[in-house]
């Protein structure tokens, strides 16, 4: 990943973690679609 992604790109890689279960445990896994949520939230405004 890049050191600076930008919002879509940070995007897509969150959803090819929660996708292919790149994560440690589900309290990870929340975490991911919480940031997730947020970045969606803050972009569509």
């Amino acid at each position: 990943m890049k050191k600076n992604p930008s919002a879509v790109e940070l995007l897509n890689e969150l959803e090819n973690r929660l996708s292919s279960g790149e994560y440690k445990d589900s309290v990870h896994q929340i975490k991911l679609m919480t940031t997730r949520d947020i970045i969606l939230e803050m972009i569509s405004k």
